[in-house]
């Protein structure tokens, strides 16, 4: 065995960290709290190791919050007030609940049409099998609760065992507004509904406003567009408003952290003052990823990272170890066999797109990939790691 050969590739550690209050110093908290781990636990840190702090404890340290009622304040003045047309909106009562109680709470009707068979990140709400057996396209076709409910009954969601149709128009109902839901996932179809509309997909929201402002709707906002900037002296978000929200308590939510790019570069500062390691840094939401099983795609962020430095810019540049062995070099084995594949990696371009050899690695930003791993590792509940410090993520055969 070669005397210096490291033994481990990437490694992603959860970091525990105080419970973050508003206010904190989180720059200080996240460098020390990464700082002690490495000195309690026997390792060091390196160059290009990533440091990802959620963005949870972001918003939380910027006290980015706000009420139930600075929602309703905004949605009135943006769209009216009267009768709103809400549409796609996620199936989530920890994304989506509090926020709906707002937006009724800004109006007097609401026509809720909801995606089907099943929203925007995937959650289900009647199986793809039930419309073929009653015949129904999805795509052109426009059910109301009656017929939905005719056709396909109570569908409760596997995970949470929640009749979301029913949820939602209760907590409309609650906040003292009309409901009427429909079932649809052509845009203009809520245009025989409404005018103003409040369109409340992630992903797609900007084809869904150019269609609905070409077909003539009086106003069009997206989630997006609500809590832009303060109401009331509630928190907000310039870039993102609702989007990436979560419900903090039964009146106020989390909103995503506002302009961080200052917070990444100030712990990469830090880091490198203590150490000398040149780190990267990011601030993470949902990884991206879908559940095989539940088919949910996981991301309800608008994206993975809304900061990071720019060492995590771009995509991955790597070999497929594989494809070399098994063609380039399929009659090399042993020591001629990893020195032929390790001379391929040093001798690699900066870009490998269209290149076979790179096939099959992943065409995915940096961050998104990163961001994903550092979400499986935190978890969403009770792990108490906010920060994630990932190591040897750019190693590859050679180091």
């Amino acid at each position: 065995m070669e005397q210096n050969t490291r033994r481990v590739g990437t490694v992603s550690r959860g970091i525990r960290c105080p419970i973050i209050r508003e206010g904190d110093d989180l720059a200080a908290i996240v460098a020390d709290s990464v700082l002690q781990a490495a000195e309690s636990e026997g390792f060091s840190l390196r160059d290009r190791d990533v440091i990802s702090i959620t963005e949870s404890i972001v918003a939380r340290a910027q006290g980015n919050y706000a009420s139930v009622d600075d929602i309703a304040a905004d949605v009135r003045a943006k769209l009216g007030g009267e009768t709103i047309g809400v549409i796609f909106p996620i199936l989530s009562r920890n994304r989506f609940a509090i926020c709906l109680r707002g937006i009724a709470k800004g109006a007097k009707k609401i026509v809720l049409m909801l995606s089907y068979p099943s929203d925007e990140v995937g959650n289900e709400l009647v199986s793809l099998d039930k419309l073929d057996e009653a015949g129904v396209n999805p795509y052109s076709d426009v059910l109301t609760l009656e017929k939905y409910r005719e056709l396909f009954g109570v569908n409760r969601h596997e995970f949470t065992g929640v009749d979301y149709v029913d949820y939602y128009g209760s907590i409309i109902r609650e906040e003292g507004a009309e409901v009427e839901i429909i079932f649809a996932n052509q845009p203009r179809a809520i245009l025989d509904y409404a005018d103003c509309i409040l369109t409340c997909d992630i992903h797609t929201r900007a084809r869904t406003k150019r269609i609905l402002k070409a077909a003539g709707a009086k106003v069009v906002c997206g989630l997006d567009d609500i809590l832009t900037s303060p109401v009331n002296g509630s928190g907000c978000n310039e870039a993102y408003g609702l989007l990436g929200s979560n419900k903090s308590t039964e009146d106020k939510i989390k909103l995503f952290p506002r302009e961080c790019k200052g917070l990444v570069l100030d712990i990469q500062a830090r880091v490198k003052a203590a150490c000398g390691a040149n780190v990267e840094v990011m601030v993470y939401g949902d990884g991206a990823f879908k559940d095989p099983k539940g088919k949910i795609w996981e991301l309800a962020d608008p994206v993975v990272s809304p900061a990071f430095t720019d060492g995590l810019i771009g995509t991955p540049n790597e070999l497929k170890l594989k494809y070399l062995a098994d063609n380039d070099y399929k009659d090399l084995s042993g020591e001629e066999l990893k020195k032929a594949i390790s001379d391929s990696i040093k001798a690699k371009g900066d870009n490998l797109v269209g290149n076979m050899a790179s096939q099959g690695t992943t065409p995915r930003q940096l961050t998104d990939i990163i961001g994903s791993l550092c979400d499986l590792t935190s978890g969403s509940g009770d792990k108490g790691t906010p920060v994630v410090l990932v190591q040897g993520y750019f190693d590859n055969y050679t180091n």
